[in-house]
């Protein structure tokens, strides 16, 4: 099989001895956080925060909600109804953020930072993504929100993608890189900027030119499949997300800087629920939920490279550094062992279609 067919890396057989009884085979690593993941609201809310949370001590709430959390306000009332809707007995802290548009203030960017909740502000351009049509439709109208969150040591968190629709769905990450990402961290060298759900070798490869004030966020989904996954079979909405999947030679280059250790790249896992009626559409929603086995999922990764001794630095120590948080002190052990995703998933009074849904997952999380 050509790389170039390949869907993952990591559906062959994992052979771990040759012993007559199988060995179980269990990593115990520092709780890891998720430093990307949208969570939704109301009713679908209380579906999905549990998953996170048994596996994730921290996570960057995403402020795509309809209307877009844009203030400091609207964020402290958000993160109350997430509060209320994780289990009691589960430990879990949301870590807000701002959507930027072209009228946020430098006075909202120092409330968001005098209030101690929210920990940094979302670049969406306006048209790229889900629920960005209140996003930036020119980056010089928030140069003064940025100014003031370099100011302020607010993170500034990019989707990386252009919205021309001249330009070819795959190539767009690239040129955003080209035309936006490079001047504004050249404008703004000292603005703490994450590169979320890097999918290209180009964007490591910006990555890793750029001071220690640039980092990057990689999506098990980014790691695990090729573009192949699309349409394997049959055309695969439940694998449709943005930014698109890539060719399988940026997916190994998202896979080398996974696990090189560098502090730069860190766990986000994009995780997005929508309803199955929304992805099985003329019109799919882009998005794949996988907070279900969000830990789980990175480790079949880094075992299949050989590298599970790299996969704390990555989930654990990197992102926490970044932002300039303490490492988490208690730890969750995984086990080798296969198991069965369900087809559905509750999402409120619907349903969702879950990464890897009616397949196996290789390891579990067991505490």
């Amino acid at each position: 099989m050509q790389k170039s067919d390949a869907i993952s890396t990591i559906n062959r057989p994992l052979h771990l001895t040759h012993c007559a009884q199988p060995v179980t085979t269990t990593l115990t690593i520092i709780r890891p956080d998720d430093w990307h993941l949208h969570v939704r609201d109301g009713e679908a809310l209380s579906s999905v925060i549990p998953h996170t949370a048994q596996r994730f001590a921290r996570a960057i709430i995403m402020p795509n909600l309809a209307p877009p959390v844009t203030t400091t306000e609207l964020a402290s009332a958000y993160r109350q109804r997430i509060i209320r809707a994780i289990p009691p007995n589960m430990h879990f802290k949301p870590l807000m953020t701002l959507y930027l548009t072209d009228q946020t203030t430098p006075a909202e960017i120092k409330r968001a930072h005098n209030s101690g909740l929210i920990y940094a502000c979302k670049l969406y351009p306006a048209g790229a993504t889900t629920h960005s049509e209140s996003g930036v439709t020119r980056i010089d109208a928030i140069y003064p929100a940025l100014e003031a969150m370099q100011a302020h040591q607010l993170p500034l968190l990019v989707h990386g993608e252009v919205v021309d629709p001249d330009i070819d769905v795959f190539d767009r990450e690239q040129v955003f890189i080209e035309r936006i990402l490079a001047p504004l961290h050249q404008r703004y060298p000292q603005l703490r900027i994450v590169f979320e759900h890097i999918t290209t070798r180009a964007a490591v490869d910006f990555v890793l030119s750029c001071n220690d004030k640039l980092g990057a966020t990689i999506t098990p989904q980014h790691l695990l499949y090729n573009r192949n996954a699309l349409f394997h079979g049959g055309l695969r909405p439940h694998f449709y997300c943005l930014p698109v999947l890539k060719r399988e030679t940026h997916r190994q280059a998202l896979l080398e800087a996974a696990i090189s250790g560098n502090p730069k790249f860190f766990l986000g896992t994009d995780s997005a629920p929508h309803g199955k009626h929304q992805k099985e559409s003329a019109c799919g929603c882009a998005g794949i939920y996988s907070a279900h086995a969000g830990i789980e999922f990175y480790a079949e990764a880094f075992d299949a490279a050989g590298s599970l001794d790299k996969l704390e630095t990555f989930a654990s120590l990197n992102g926490a550094r970044f932002y300039g948080l303490a490492v988490n002190t208690d730890t969750i052990t995984l086990e080798k062992q296969d198991w069965t995703v369900p087809a559905e998933y509750p999402l409120g009074n619907s349903a969702l279609v879950p990464l890897r849904a009616g397949d196996n997952v290789h390891w579990r999380c067991i505490t």
